[in-house]
């Protein structure tokens, strides 16, 4: 059997960093969403973080560490976040609170199965903003309000119920469009196709402007009925057909 299409809709390793888009290429197959390297960048949120950065876009400090190097006091102040360098949908990440005497003892244990590297970044505080992107152009500004969770964990993001999902945001125009430009640029800067997301943490604490700061894209947005970009979508005004269908006239090779 030889598809006419190739609509990609899975996640994390072999499926999000460029391996099954490799094989599509080599098969000559068109597919959905990016290609082999946004893809493998992407992947990478050490490396997608210094391209982001180079764009012009706000990132928090971090370092990227061999898990078997892992010091045995704090590599920065906490609070911070640990977090795999390869992985999606929040698998394997850490928050170090200013009350832990020692960092995460589970990073170098024999469960840790998140690979070798690992990413240490500082914990902004803050909302949790995302924003799609279909095509060239930004979709609406979704604040994502975890339900009975610290964080937007794997719960949060597929569990019914595990997240409350507010669209548009309520932020000023200012804030909104801006989240929406650095969204944009993000997925030009990663070289993205189709459709991705971008991630922020929006600290408001102490003024209005407050911090905005970019955490990674993604390149294979969930499409599940708990899922943010399908709503992105549906707020711009396409039906979730719509949009599929967007998505599956755009599929190409060499993307």
């Amino acid at each position: 059997m030889r598809p006419d299409v190739v609509f990609n809709a899975l996640h994390g390793p072999f499926g999000e960093d460029g391996t099954i888009q490799g094989i599509l290429e080599y098969l000559e197959i068109p597919y959905t969403h990016s290609g082999v390297l946004a893809s493998a960048l992407a992947m990478d949120k050490d490396k997608a973080k210094r391209v982001a950065a180079a764009a012009g876009i706000p990132v928090a400090e971090s370092q990227a560490i061999n898990r078997f190097a892992f010091p045995s006091t704090h590599p920065m102040k906490p609070p911070y976040v640990v977090k795999p360098v390869r992985e999606g949908s929040s698998f394997g990440v850490v928050i170090v609170t200013e009350e832990q005497a020692h960092p995460p003892q589970v990073v170098s244990s024999p469960e840790w199965r998140y690979g070798e590297e690992v990413l240490v970044e500082r914990y902004v505080y803050g909302r949790e903003l995302t924003c799609g992107v279909m095509g060239e152009t930004a979709l609406g500004v979704t604040e994502v309000v975890p339900q009975g969770h610290n964080f937007y964990d794997y719960d949060s993001k597929y569990a019914a119920g595990g997240s409350k999902h507010v669209i548009p945001a309520k932020i000023s125009p200012n804030i909104y469009q801006k989240i929406q430009t650095l969204a944009l640029r993000a997925h030009q800067a990663i070289g993205c196709r189709g459709v991705s997301r971008s991630d922020f943490r929006y600290d408001d604490r102490f003024s209005e402007d407050g911090e905005i700061i970019w955490l990674e894209v993604n390149t294979q947005p969930g499409m599940t009925p708990t899922s943010l970009v399908p709503e992105m979508a549906g707020h711009a005004g396409y039906s979730f057909g719509e949009f599929l269908r967007w998505m599956v006239e755009d599929a190409s090779c060499l993307r």
